[in-house]
C-alpha cells in the first residue's frame, strides 16, 4: 500500500490504539491480547490501528488486515525516551511489516547523542521507502521532525515530557491547530483525548486523523478516571 492509499484511509478518522507493556493489566507474557481490542476497534469502525511490539504488531495485522502504526517501546540507559529509540526498534518494526513506524521525535536525552532529526535522517537512509511518524511534544519538534524526513507528526509526548509536563489532563487543541496550518504534512492528534466530543474537535481544528488509545483499551485507566469522580 502507498503513503498516499495509507494517508487516504486515516484521514478524518480514529485510529485506535491497542497497547499493553509489561507491567499493565492486559499485558500477558504467553499471549498476546491484543488482537481482540484490534478487532473490537474494527467492529466499530476503525480503518488503523496503533501499536506496539512485533507480537502486537504481527497479530494485529494478521486478525483485523487493517493497516498498522507500529513502535517498539524499550528503555536504554542514557536515553529518557521509549518509543522506538534506536535502528534495533526501527529493523523489528520494518521485520514486522508496520504500514508507519512511529519514533520518538522530542528533544529527550538520547544515548547515542544524535538529536532526534538526525536518528531520523539515518533512519531514512537505510530504509528510504519507510513511513515515519514523528511522535513530538512541542511545535518547534513537530516542525524539525518534517524538516528531517516524517512523513506525519503527531502530538503524542505533549503533555508527557519535562517541557510539556500539563496536569491538566486536558488534550492540546492549541497545538494541533497550529501544526495543521503550518506545516503540509497529516498532523495526527494524540494524547489525552477522551471523548468523542475533544475528537471531533481536533478533526474541526485540522488534525489529519486521530489517535485514541487509553479512553478505549485501557480498562484500567478508564475504571480509574470512573473512581476519581466520585471519590
Amino acid at each position: 500500500m502507498t503513503k498516499e492509499e495509507l494517508f487516504e484511509i486515516m484521514h478524518g478518522e480514529i485510529i485506535v490504539s491497542c497497547q499493553a507493556t509489561p507491567g499493565e493489566p492486559l499485558y500477558d507474557p504467553e499471549r498476546s491480547l491484543m488482537p481482540y481490542m484490534a478487532r473490537a476497534a474494527r467492529q466499530a469502525g476503525a480503518k488503523m490501528i496503533r501499536t506496539s511490539s512485533v507480537r502486537d504488531i504481527i497479530g494485529i495485522k494478521e486478525e483485523t488486515g487493517l493497516p498498522v502504526i507500529g513502535l517498539i517501546k524499550r528503555e536504554y540507559p542514557g536515553y529518557t525516551g521509549r518509543i522506538t529509540m534506536t535502528m534495533r526498534e526501527v529493523d523489528e518494526c520494518m521485520d514486522a511489516l508496520s504500514d508507519i513506524i512511529s519514533i520518538d521525535c522530542t528533544d529527550c536525552t538520547r544515548g547515542d547523542g544524535l538529536t532526534a532529526p538526525e536518528f531520523l535522517r539515518k533512519v531514512k537512509e537505510k530504509y528510504p521507502n519507510s513511513i515515519i511518524m514523528a511522535d513530538c511534544a512541542t511545535f518547534e519538534e513537530a516542525v524539525a521532525a518534517f524538516e528531517a524526513g516524517a512523513d506525519l507528526v503527531g502530538t503524542t509526548m505533549n503533555g508527557y515530557t519535562r517541557a510539556t509536563a500539563d496536569h491538566t489532563g486536558e488534550p492540546n487543541f492549541e497545538l494541533v491547530e497550529r501544526l495543521a496550518k503550518a506545516l503540509p504534512c497529516p498532523v495526527i492528534a494524540e494524547g489525552r483525548i477522551h471523548t468523542p466530543e475533544q475528537a471531533k474537535r481536533m478533526l474541526e481544528l485540522g488534525a489529519w486523523a486521530v489517535v485514541v488509545g487509553g479512553a478505549i483499551t485501557r480498562p484500567l485507566e478508564i475504571a480509574a478516571r470512573f473512581f476519581r469522580a466520585i471519590h
